[in-house]
């Protein structure tokens, strides 16, 4: 194969597509063109996945058959930043090898990346675990989250049938929510297994804080680091969740959800059941209630879960010619926390970060995603020239996530009236046409 007249990429195309609610971003690095003539580009597919595509927008095909066209056929690397719907059922596959995954799949992908949570050695009883997981022989931080992340799914499926079988008694804001969680966290196996498959035809690395990746390797002339999720044994607090930090969301929370676990059947199974038109007219007042509260601790469960998933995602930054562009999936505060602070090298990440040139918008633009102490590091953000300033760029779709009265919507009005005034913004809400066609963004590197 000829090689590249440079090893040092002459210019960046960051694509994003309107998946509604949901990430899809396809990163080519421009290399000079070879001697043969012929182009040297790489590709880099992070995350393809939806759960509210818009009523005129695309579906999840027809934007893999244009990423198949805008990767020229070849894609270099795969990154799934975790397991939610949002970023991986555009991996999915089927029977008849003609859907999303099935496209992506066509597109020979060298490398898979993953977080370490996803390892496939990692089943709910975790007999088996990569090498560098392992401690002195033990490793139970990580079976622990393991067994957890599969729990979830359990959990999650049991609400979401709950709410599809007996979803009446409870206010459309919160039915709407429990359907909208338990879909998003729901196992995707399909697109799981293509995963998979993929790394294994080609090569997985499943990675955690720190770690040195492949993909170093297939792009010349750019140095990548990754800077989570760390492991329990890394860090044990990023198996917690925060309701509200003063200093790092972009509000204080109004309510701190309850953070609930346990058996999700019923604790009477053998009670004696009526059909809601039959039930005594003095119990009626008090099973509203309780159906209520009922739906309410169902969401408080779902929404810990699914910042439990979130803070298992990869955080990448690549950094080329001096120029950094970071794609942090979805990582909340608690995944931030370690890299930002608690890392030996964290000074080092800050100075790291303060340089960012482009930055994709954690979680949809969610309060808890970029936390201030992140932000506060962007030295190119600014109000004055757009000349050198930095880019931000958010997939999201309003309506579909949290609520306006608890001032948790996604995206979050403050965080984008910031993202407006002090970055050079771009939202795939703009993309308002049934086109396929993504927003593109350019960095010229030399």
């Amino acid at each position: 194969m000829a090689k590249s007249k440079s090893k040092v990429p002459v210019k960046l195309t960051v694509r994003s597509y309107q998946v509604g609610f949901g990430d899809c971003f396809l990163v080519t690095f421009h290399y000079p063109t070879m001697a043969s003539g012929k182009s040297d580009n790489k590709h880099v597919l992070i995350d393809c996945g939806s759960t509210g595509k818009p009523k005129k927008g695309p579906t999840l095909k027809e934007i893999t058959d244009q990423i198949a066209a805008d990767c020229e056929g070849k894609l270099t690397a795969i990154v799934a930043t975790h397991r939610h719907a949002d970023h991986v059922s555009g991996f999915a596959t089927n029977t008849k090898a003609n859907a999303p995954g099935d496209v992506i799949r066509s597109l020979n992908p060298e490398l898979v990346m993953q977080p370490w949570t996803e390892h496939p050695d990692l089943p709910t009883n975790a007999h088996s675990l990569p090498v560098k997981l392992r401690s002195n022989g033990k490793s139970l931080g990580a079976v622990n989250v393991a067994q957890s992340l599969n729990s979830m799914h359990k959990v999650a499926a049991s609400v979401l049938q709950e709410v599809r079988r007996n979803g009446h008694g409870l206010s459309a804001s919160v039915r709407n929510q429990l359907s909208f969680l338990g879909e998003e966290n729901l196992a995707n196996l399909s697109a799981v297994k293509n995963l998979i498959a993929m790394g294994t035809a080609g090569r997985a690395e499943y990675l955690c804080y720190g770690d040195k990746t492949h993909l170093s390797r297939l792009l010349p002339g750019v140095k990548i680091h990754v800077l989570g999720p760390p492991t329990p044994k890394q860090y044990p607090n990023v198996a917690k969740q925060r309701s509200k930090d003063a200093n790092e969301f972009w509000h204080l929370m109004g309510v701190s959800a309850n953070r609930l676990s346990g058996n999700v059947e019923s604790p009477f199974p053998d009670a004696k059941k009526f059909p809601r038109q039959n039930y005594p007219r003095e119990t009626k007042w008090l099973v509203g209630r309780i159906r209520a509260l009922h739906g309410a601790q169902r969401l408080a469960l779902v929404r810990a879960l699914d910042d439990a998933m979130n803070n298992t995602s990869l955080i990448l930054l690549f950094e080329i010619a001096g120029k950094k562009f970071l794609f942090p999936g979805d990582a909340q505060l608690e995944n931030w926390s370690y890299a930002l602070h608690d890392a030996p090298e964290a000074a080092q990440n800050r100075a790291l970060l303060a340089g960012t040139d482009f930055y994709k918008v954690g979680h949809h633009g969610s309060l808890n995603a970029t936390p201030k102490s992140l932000w506060n590091l962007f030295t190119k953000r600014g109000t004055k020239s757009k000349k050198g300033r930095l880019h931000s760029a958010v997939s999201t779709m309003t309506g579909k996530h949290g609520s306006h009265s608890a001032r948790t919507e996604v995206p979050r009005g403050t965080l984008v009236a910031a993202l407006k005034k002090e970055t050079v913004f771009s939202t795939t809400q703009d993309l308002k046409s049934k086109g396929t066609a993504p927003q593109i963004i350019e960095f010229v590197l030399n």
